[in-house]
């Protein structure tokens, strides 16, 4: 479609969306009410020379995939997922290699070749047969309906095989869950540690009444799960309330907030607000993801914002969406709690107020202020790059010749891209 194709009228209705949304009245007062999780809790930063007099270990998680398919029905792809961990800020060693600089863990599949269905069905077997997502059905008790896809196992296999993209993502988003059941269960995690991973707690691969088992369980070990985002529609919907608080911390409270601090340079305030349902189903307008609670919805999450590295003027993109284990949140919730007994029920404000005050330690890296590093880190240690497809075809190109002895001619008529001949 050419920029011509496109109708102006089409263009001015995206702008009136966005900036009607911009500009609506705040639902969140920028002052806080004492014992209110939705109105802003504001405290000070950990202080910068402090940040790493922790005994917490913060492990963080992402995963990766990438694919490319060939003219001659050839599909070469991989997923991936892995973690780092970091105490008193430096790198643990997870693995066993013998490499001094990659510490961290991750696994790859030995499948990577797609020409027929068959293929596909043997990767995705090959996911459900690797150790840690072995280990999570196990943990599940290894029922036949466990995924979000379908009623049994083989209906799931059906519909996530139908095509790579669909196949790859499930498998990595699988296996990252797979590893926060993994780091709950390591000889070195201890109570108090931090599992951050990126996006949500809400899977659609997993089903919510077996994924809260996990939420449970690691209330139970006292290991704080969260992830964070800085992409989500929250912070579009949000985004006067976060204009409104930043116009308040600037003009009016830090004038007046009880500083430990005595440099004026290093004062900086911080605050976090949950969520509430009205901003909720604007944001995902009655998708299931916003849901609060146990049943009837996804996952374990109950999320909130979060500004950890407050820098004037810095505006919208310094805030982070945290989807909280709601277990840490609300320690009576039960699965037969309905939505607005979950809206009633007390907040833990001493755990809250430690998990973000404890989030300020790993969001003060200059680079990427307000953000956790280690989750920068997890996602700079797995992330498939853009180049996959120049690495991968040299090194199946190099093997086929020294490993097969194919003709060079051959090989190179393999991976001819007849698109760029156009």
């Amino acid at each position: 479609m050419s920029r011509k194709e496109i109708s102006e009228d089409a263009i001015i209705e995206v702008a009136n969306s966005i900036n009607t949304k911009l500009n609506r009245t705040p639902n969140v007062h920028p002052q806080t009410v004492e014992n209110d999780s939705g109105t802003p809790q504001y405290f000070e930063i950990v202080p910068f020379d402090e940040i790493d007099d922790s005994d917490r270990n913060f492990f963080a998680i992402d995963g990766s995939y990438n694919f490319q398919e060939f003219f001659n029905g050839v599909c070469i792809g991989v997923y991936t997922a892995g973690y780092v961990a970091y105490h008193k800020g430096g790198q643990v060693k997870l693995n066993t290699n013998d490499d001094p600089i990659i510490k961290g863990k991750n696994y790859f599949p030995d499948k990577l070749m797609i020409t027929s269905d068959s293929d596909r069905e043997d990767i995705f077997d090959e996911l459900l047969a690797s150790e840690p997502v072995k280990n999570l059905l196990d943990f599940f008790g290894n029922p036949s309906d466990w995924s979000g896809w379908g009623l049994d196992i083989k209906s799931v296999k059906e519909t996530i095989c139908k095509n790579p993209s669909t196949l790859f993502g499930f498998c990595q988003n699988v296996l990252e869950w797979a590893l926060v059941y993994e780091i709950a269960c390591l000889p070195i995690t201890k109570q108090g540690d931090f599992i951050l991973r990126d996006g949500n707690l809400r899977p659609l691969d997993i089903k919510q009444k077996y994924i809260h088992k996990l939420g449970k369980l690691l209330l139970d070990k006292d290991v704080i799960l969260l992830a964070i985002t800085k992409n989500s529609p929250i912070k579009l919907q949000l985004s006067s309330t976060f204009r409104s608080i930043d116009s308040y911390l600037q003009n009016d409270l830090k004038y007046k907030f009880k500083f430990a601090e005595t440099d004026e340079r290093k004062r900086k305030i911080c605050c976090w607000f949950e969520v509430q349902g009205y901003d909720l189903d604007e944001a995902y307008q009655g998708s299931l993801i916003g849901r609060k609670g146990l049943s009837g919805g996804r996952g374990f999450g109950l999320y909130f914002v979060a500004r950890l590295d407050y820098i004037e003027k810095l505006q919208n993109y310094d805030w982070v969406v945290v989807d909280l284990n709601i277990y840490d949140a609300i320690p009576q919730i039960h699965e037969a709690m309905s939505e607005s007994e979950v809206n009633r029920s007390i907040r833990d404000f001493g755990k809250l107020r430690t998990v973000f005050k404890e989030l300020t330690r790993l969001t003060q890296e200059h680079y990427i202020l307000g953000y956790p590093y280690p989750l920068a880190e997890a996602h700079n240690f797995v992330t498939l790059k853009k180049a996959f497809k120049e690495e991968i075809i040299n090194r199946v190109k190099l093997s086929l010749y020294r490993d097969t002895r194919m003709e060079h001619v051959d090989i190179e008529n393999l991976f001819f891209d007849i698109h760029t001949r156009f």
